[in-house]
């Protein structure tokens, strides 16, 4: 699929993507019968502006074009949305969604370079910033023009790692580094305001020297107009975006719920799911 640029009329066609990402995404699962759906599905509209709303300069052909922008999914426990784009863009074969953490599937739990499109290793929490924050590094000492961006969990910024990689990207002033945190408010197990307090989790960020935006995670246009600004800028700062999301967003038994992280529909929870998906994604085809 072409990029599609974020304007009015295409707003909804990128919002459609979204809901089928959600949907392939929770079909991958089933077929797996494991993975954490509602983390993939709080992050899935930043996964559109990032991969289709012309944020990222990649060319699925060639995973391994030497120009292309490195994309880092740090909280690796959603990644079904990421297998799920990766397949509808031809970076790997959709039949692979079928294997999904199976026995020498190509597709396990957490990401792994041996898949193309994926740029490090991730399900550890803690790692992606300071892995993003050397390729950036090294991007620079090049003089290369590709840009790196990472998703980071907000559970997962309570890594001590985190602030160590932010602390040395402010000081290196890393222009060419944005941050995304998909800002849920929920850990694995409790909110993470009663587990650890983040807020101010912008001021956090300023205080180590960077930029920072908030905006409506789920709103595609607000996300890459925001991302399109900071890849355009050529020194400066590096660049966090706190994106406000909903754990499970779009299946209402999940939103917002701690009970839900790892947790797999069952029954008629399948039906439910299934069904709210396919109603988002026939709304979207018929407007």
């Amino acid at each position: 699929m072409q990029d599609l640029p974020t304007t009015r009329p295409n707003l909804r066609k990128l919002d459609l993507k979204a809901a089928e990402l959600r949907l392939a995404a929770l079909e991958t699962a089933l077929a797996g019968g494991k993975g954490h759906i509602p983390p993939a599905f709080s992050w899935a509209d930043v996964a559109v502006a990032l991969f289709y709303a012309g944020v990222l300069q990649i060319r699925p052909t060639q995973p391994l074009w030497n120009e292309r922008d490195r994309f880092i999914l740090s909280k690796g426990h959603g990644c079904l949305t990421l297998y799920a784009l990766l397949a509808d863009l031809g970076y790997v074969d959709a039949e692979e969604l079928s294997r999904f953490a199976g026995k020498g599937s190509l597709l396990p739990g957490h990401p792994d370079t041996l898949i193309p499109g994926v740029e490090a290793c991730s399900g550890s929490l803690g790692h992606g910033l300071g892995v993003g924050a050397g390729m950036a590094l090294a991007s620079r000492l090049d003089a290369a023009p590709w840009r790196v961006f990472v998703l980071l969990g907000d559970g997962e910024c309570n890594e001590g790692s985190i602030w160590e990689a932010a602390m040395f990207a402010g000081h290196q002033r890393l222009h060419n580094l944005i941050a995304i945190v998909d800002r849920n408010r929920l850990g694995a197990t409790d909110f993470t305001e009663n587990s650890l307090s983040l807020e101010p989790l912008a001021a956090r960020f300023r205080d180590f020297g960077w930029e920072v935006a908030e905006c409506d995670g789920h709103s595609i246009g607000a996300v890459a107009d925001h991302l399109q600004e900071a890849r355009s800028r050529r020194e400066g700062k590096p660049f966090a975006l706190i994106a406000n999301t909903t754990k499970g967003k779009s299946v209402p038994f999940m939103e917002n719920s701690p009970l839900w992280h790892h947790r797999m529909p069952k029954g008629k929870e399948i039906d439910v799911a299934r069904d709210t998906l396919r109603s988002i994604i026939a709304g979207l085809q018929g407007s």
